[in-house]
C-alpha cells in the first residue's frame, strides 16, 4: 500500500504539461516585435556591468587580453541562448525555462526551475535599484547616503544594510507602475534608455580608439616596473605583452565575464507577448548576444588601449581612463550612459519576474489569485504588484551583497535544464496529441503548413514508428530513421548518465583542484574517467534517429553543443561558495514547503488528468 502511495506521488511529480496547440487566444497583449525584443534583451544585459567590468577583469585576470575572455564567455553564452531559442520556437508560451522544463521532464523539475528564476530576478531587481541609487547619490554630491547614515541607521550589521535606500525603493515603485500600465509603453521606455546607452558605449569605442595606443597592448616587463601607478602592486602587473596573466588568467576572467551575459533569458518570458514568437524569439537572443558582445569587446579594448591595464580603476575605470588620456569631461557621457545602463537592467528584471510568476499561478503551482490579468492593460497586475512590492522590501533593508550569487544558481539552472530539454526533445518520437509536442497557433501558419500539421497529427496518432527490441546492437546502429519509444527511452537515460558524469567530474575539478595541480592519481582517473564515459554516451545519443519536426530554428551541431552548455553551466555553479549552497538549500525549503502544501494539489495538469480525455489534446 505504502509503496504504491508513493508511486503515484512520483507519477504526480513528474507529470508533464501539455501544452494546447489548437488555436487559443493569448490572455496577455500580443503587440511586442522583433526590435522589441531586442531592445529588451540587449537592456537587460549590456547593464552598468560594462563600465566597471571591463576593467575590474583587464586588471586582476586577463590584461589586454580580456577581449578573449569576453569572446570565450560569448561563445558559452551563446550555447544557452541557442537552446533557449529553439525552445521559443517550439513553445511559444509566457513561461521561459519554467515552462520548458515543464513540457519536457516534469512538473517538480519545473517548479524548482521557476521558483529559482523568481529569486534571481527579485535579488537582481534589489540589487540593481540599490546600485542606481548609489551612483545617482555619487553624481550629486552622496548627500542621501550621509542623510540616512545619520538620522536613518539600521545598527543590525550582518543581518540588514548600514542604511536603509529609500531611493531604491522609489525607482521599484515607479518601474512597478510603468509594468502594471502595459508592455507597449514599457517596452518603449526600455527602448529610449537602450538606444542612449549603445550611443554612449559606441562614443567609448570611437574615442578608446582615437586616444588609445597600441604601445599599451605590447609592454614589457622591464617598462612596467619603471612606470608609476599608484593602485596597483608590483606583484599583480604580470609580465607584460598582450596576454601578462597567461592563458588561465584568460580564462579567469572569461568565466567573471560569462555573467555579464546573462540577462537574455528574459526575452523567453514574451511568448504570449510577441507577434510571431517562433521567429521573434530565437533572433532576439541571437542578435541581442551578439550585439552584447560587440559592447563589451569594444569597450574593454577601448579601456585598455587609453592607459596600460594594471593602472585601470576597478570601481570607475571609464572617468580614470579618460581623465589619462586628457579627456576630463566625457565622464558627465559615461554617467548618463551608466544610469541608462542601470535602468534598462533593473526593467529587464522586473519584466520578466511577474510573467514567471504568472505562469506558475496559472498551472495551479503558486496561488491562483495571481494569475489574474487586468482586463483594459492585459498585464499580470497582481504578480506585478506583489514582485515589486518584494522587491521594493528586499531593497530597502537589505545590502543583498551576500545574496548575489544566489541569482548564479538561479540562472545557471535554468539554463542547464533548457539545454537538457534540448537534447531529450529533439530524439522523441513525433506525438502530437501529446506531451512532445510543439505549440503553433494556426494564424501564423500558411495553408501547407496547416495541411501538413493536421495530416501529421492523424497519421501518426496511430502509426508511430515500431520500436525495436532493445539490445546493444540497436542501441548503437538503430534501424529506424525516426525516433521510436525505444530510442526515445535511450536517450533520456543517456542525458541523465551525461549529467551524472559532468556532475561527478566538475566536484572533482573544483573540489580537488589542489590535488589535479599536484598531479594526484585519483583525482586525474577521475576527471579522465568521466570525460571518457560521457563521450562515450555522447556517441550513444548521437546514434539515434531524430526528430524530424519542422522548426523555425534549431540548435545545430546535437548532441555536442546542448552538453557543452550543460558542463560550462555546472562548472560555474560548482565555483560557487558554501554559503551560497546553504542559502540555496533555505529557498528551496520555503519553496518545497508552497509546492507540496498547495501546488502539488492544485496543478491544472492534475485536474486535467482525473477527466476521462484530459491527457488528449488533438490538434485538429
Amino acid at each position: 500500500m505504502g509503496c504504491k502511495v508513493l508511486c503515484g506521488l512520483g507519477h504526480q511529480m513528474l507529470r508533464r504539461k501539455v501544452v494546447d496547440c489548437s488555436r487559443e487566444e493569448s490572455r496577455l497583449s500580443r503587440c511586442l516585435n522583433t526590435f522589441d525584443l531586442v531592445a529588451l534583451g540587449v537592456g537587460s544585459t549590456l547593464g552598468a556591468g560594462v563600465y566597471v567590468l571591463a576593467g575590474a577583469v583587464a586588471r586582476e585576470d586577463a590584461g589586454p587580453a580580456i577581449v578573449i575572455s569576453f569572446l570565450i564567455a560569448a561563445l558559452a553564452s551563446v550555447l544557452a541562448g541557442l537552446c533557449y531559442g529553439e525552445f521559443g520556437a517550439r513553445v511559444p508560451k509566457t513561461g521561459s525555462a519554467y515552462l520548458y522544463s515543464y513540457v519536457t521532464v516534469g512538473e517538480l523539475w519545473a517548479f524548482i526551475t521557476g521558483w529559482n528564476l523568481i529569486l534571481s530576478y527579485i535579488i537582481g531587481t534589489s540589487s540593481v535599484a540599490r546600485a542606481w541609487s548609489a551612483t545617482f547619490d555619487e553624481l550629486i554630491g552622496k548627500p542621501i547616503g550621509e542623510f540616512s547614515r545619520k538620522h536613518m541607521a539600521l545598527n543590525a550589521p550582518g543581518v540588514l544594510a548600514e542604511t536603509p535606500d529609500i531611493f531604491a525603493v522609489i525607482i521599484i515603485l515607479i518601474l512597478t507602475g510603468l509594468l502594471t500600465i502595459g508592455v507597449k509603453e514599457s517596452a518603449m521606455v526600455n527602448k529610449i534608455f537602450t538606444c542612449i546607452n549603445v550611443l554612449v558605449l559606441g562614443f567609448i569605442v570611437v574615442s578608446g580608439f582615437v586616444k588609445g595606443s597600441i604601445k599599451n597592448w605590447q609592454l614589457t616587463e622591464e617598462s612596467i616596473l619603471n612606470m608609476s601607478c599608484n593602485n596597483t602592486k608590483l606583484e599583480k602587473r604580470g609580465v607584460g605583452g598582450f596576454m601578462p596573466f597567461g592563458f588561465s588568467g584568460v580564462l579567469s576572467g572569461a568565466a567573471t565575464c560569462f555573467y555579464a551575459f546573462v540577462g537574455f533569458d528574459c526575452i523567453a518570458t514574451t511568448g504570449e507577448e510577441v507577434k510571431n514568437p517562433q521567429k521573434a524569439i530565437p533572433v532576439g537572443i541571437v542578435a541581442s548576444l551578439l550585439i552584447c558582445f560587440i559592447a563589451y569587446f569594444g569597450v574593454s579594448a577601448a579601456l585598455t588601449l587609453m592607459m596600460p591595464y594594471f593602472c585601470l580603476d576597478a570601481n570607475s575605470p571609464l572617468p580614470d581612463a579618460f581623465n589619462h588620456v586628457g579627456w576630463g569631461g566625457a565622464k558627465y557621457a559615461v554617467a548618463v550612459g551608466s544610469l541608462c545602463a542601470l535602468s534598462t537592467s533593473l526593467l529587464g528584471s522586473m519584466f520578466p519576474m511577474p510573467r514567471v510568476i504568472y505562469a506558475m499561478a496559472e498551472d495551479g503551482l503558486l496561488f491562483k489569485s495571481l494569475a489574474k490579468i487586468n482586463d483594459r492593460t492585459k498585464t499580470p497586475v497582481i504578480a506585478t504588484l506583489a514582485s515589486g512590492a518584494i522587491a521594493a522590501v528586499m531593497a530597502f533593508l537589505f545590502d543583498l551583497k551576500d545574496l548575489v550569487d544566489l541569482m548564479s544558481i538561479g540562472t545557471l539552472l535554468a539554463y542547464s535544464l533548457v539545454a537538457a530539454c534540448v537534447l531529450v526533445l529533439r530524439y522523441q518520437p513525433e506525438q502530437p496529441n501529446l506531451v512532445y509536442q510543439m505549440a503553433r497557433t494556426t494564424d501564423e501558419l500558411d495553408q501547407v503548413d496547416q495541411n501538413e500539421l493536421v495530416s501529421t497529427s492523424d497519421s501518426q496518432t496511430g502509426f508511430l514508428p515500431k520500436a525495436e527490441k532493445l539490445s546493444l546492437k540497436s542501441i548503437l546502429t538503430p534501424k529506424n530513421v525516426e525516433p521510436t519509444k525505444s530510442s526515445g527511452l535511450i536517450v533520456n537515460i543517456s542525458a541523465s548518465l551525461i549529467v551524472i558524469f559532468i556532475l561527478t567530474m566538475c566536484i572533482v575539478a573544483v573540489i580537488g583542484r589542489e590535488a589535479l595541480g599536484n598531479g594526484e592519481l585519483w583525482a586525474i582517473l577521475v576527471v579522465t574517467g568521466m570525460t571518457l564515459l560521457s563521450a562515450m554516451v555522447m556517441g550513444v545519443i548521437w546514434r539515434q534517429p531524430e526528430s524530424k519536426t519542422k522548426l523555425s530554428f534549431k540548435v545545430p551541431f546535437l548532441p555536442v553543443l546542448p552538453i557543452l552548455s550543460i558542463f560550462v553551466n555546472i562548472y560555474l555553479m560548482m565555483q560557487l561558495d558554501q554559503g551560497t549552497w546553504i542559502r540555496f538549500a533555505v529557498w528551496m525549503l520555503i519553496g518545497f514547503t508552497i509546492y507540496f502544501g498547495y501546488g502539488l494539489w492544485h496543478s491544472e495538469e492534475a485536474d486535467q488528468a482525473r477527466t476521462p480525455d484530459g491527457n488528449l489534446n488533438q490538434c485538429k
